[in-house]
């Protein structure tokens, strides 16, 4: 059984991502009440995202 120093560990290492799209965007996520928000353009409307988080 593993414990849970151990899983955590393993959680943070980067894993790499291949991503197709259209537009990237660099944020920073800003707090919103218990959450986290990101501002996108209004012509993203509508749109798919993905959201990796860098650090």
């Amino acid at each position: 059984m593993r414990g849970r120093g151990e899983v955590m560990a393993r959680a943070r290492r980067d894993t790499r991502f291949e991503i197709f799209g259209q537009e990237m965007l660099e944020k920073v996520v800003a707090k919103s009440g218990s959450s986290g928000r990101v501002y996108l353009p209004p012509d993203w409307i509508g749109k798919r995202v993905k959201v990796v988080r860098v650090d």
